[in-house]
């Protein structure tokens, strides 16, 4: 769960605005070579594409490439220009009909074909579905968004200018708490391989001291997020998990998300190999089998475009919160100077065709997904399998996204 001021949130662990919070050291760098797979850049034919439509219609391979809409364009250029292995994306578009996107190659050592709507790690995305979970907790009268931490978690907010009797609920879900981020605290690879218990990056935070006093700017932390899932824990007396997944996923029928149980490092559906640079300049890594553990409810789930699609249609619809929990969601601070504004655990970002579209996006070391939907109807989610490294690169993904909206 990371953050890039100018694209807002991102979900690795760690902050992304000055690329990266230190560089690995020389002998990290001998050791980090000796796993990596020096194979692992994409090939010169990996623009190859693919395009299909949930009708009766589609599109062959061969058509996709030789007329390719602006969609399928975005895609190719973050393949063949950007250097992403895969790109994926689903759009539902004004018509209501889906459509599915792939470029590039899904296993850069094999070059198997990227798999059409293939499950990826989706990162901050999970936020969206925590923030949901505590505002059905306030519907139903269990949660206070103005109650302070302490209200839930008695003592248990402490540290360097950090008093959870300071820090509200709404605060955590608005990024504005002034908590400090765990995750720029994470290295890439003790992250890919080790497991943390919630109360451990919790103590990591608590390092630090805080970045500044509560309600007086915005500033994305995973932190934030760490606690709304603890304060659900409390208040339900139901692991994370259990609760997302029956408040949400199978509320809306998301057949191809889920929390991945501890220990579980792999993908469970078909999907796209995911990759990682650090430094920015150095070779992709595979980084597809992931302990996911520190991401938590800041960044845990594994989805696929389509059910994100599914989702951000389904929570602007109403079907998931009452309309006073929807409102207070959609109630936006600004978040860097970009346009892109932040309410409780969901984002709007404004379109070049006018108007606005409502999600989050995030990343997590192998993958990046992008996109949301808007008030009447349409939506798309994008995902690329490595985070982009340049500002060129995120550019052409918040294109790829507002192409598919604006088409």
């Amino acid at each position: 769960m990371r953050t890039r001021t100018q694209q807002g949130p991102r979900t690795s662990t760690r902050q992304q605005g000055g690329r990266r919070r230190r560089t690995v050291s020389a002998a990290a760098a001998t050791a980090i070579g000796v796993m990596t797979l020096a194979a692992l850049t994409p090939p010169a034919s990996s623009s190859a594409a693919s395009t299909s439509v949930s009708t009766s219609t589609s599109v062959s391979a061969a058509a996709a490439i030789a007329r390719p809409d602006a969609v399928q364009q975005a895609l190719n250029t973050l393949v063949r220009d950007d250097g992403m292995p895969a790109a994926l994306a689903s759009v539902k578009g004004r018509d209501g009909r889906t459509r599915t996107y792939t470029a590039g190659v899904g296993d850069l050592a094999t070059h198997a074909p990227v798999p059409v709507d293939g499950q990826v790690r989706i990162g901050s995305n999970t936020k969206t579905f925590t923030a949901v979970v505590v505002l059905q907790l306030v519907g139903e009268g269990k949660i206070a968004l103005d109650a302070d931490v302490d209200t839930y978690l008695p003592g248990l907010v402490r540290g360097k200018g950090i008093d959870g009797r300071r820090i509200t609920v709404r605060q955590l879900l608005q990024h504005t708490s002034g908590l400090p981020d765990y995750g720029m605290h994470i290295d890439d690879d003790e992250l890919r391989d080790r497991y943390f218990e919630p109360r451990e990056l919790l103590d990591i935070a608590l390092r630090y001291k805080a970045d500044a006093a509560p309600g007086k700017t915005w500033g994305y932390s995973n932190t934030n997020y760490l606690l709304a899932g603890l304060i659900v824990q409390k208040v339900t007396g139901r692991p994370l998990a259990e609760e997302i997944d029956r408040r949400v996923i199978k509320r809306v029928g998301l057949r191809h998300t889920y929390f991945p149980t501890p220990g579980d490092k792999t993908i469970r559906e078909p999907h796209p190999h995911g990759y990682h640079r650090n430094p920015a300049d150095g070779p992709l890594r595979d980084f597809t089998e992931t302990d996911p553990s520190a991401g938590w409810a800041a960044g845990q789930l594994v989805s696929t475009d389509s059910d994100l699609n599914r989702f951000f249609g389904a929570l602007l619809a109403g079907r998931l919160l009452p309309a006073a929990q929807l409102a207070e969601m959609r109630t936006t601070v600004p978040a860097g100077g970009s346009g892109l504004r932040y309410g409780l655990g969901l984002t709007s970002r404004l379109l070049s065709c006018g108007g606005v579209y409502w999600g989050h996006g995030g990343d997590i070391p192998g993958y990046e997904t992008r996109g949301g939907a808007t008030d009447d109807g349409r939506a798309v989610n994008v995902s690329v399998t490595s985070i982009p490294t340049d500002e060129t690169a995120v550019q052409h993904v918040k294109d790829a996204v507002d192409s598919a909206l604006c088409g």
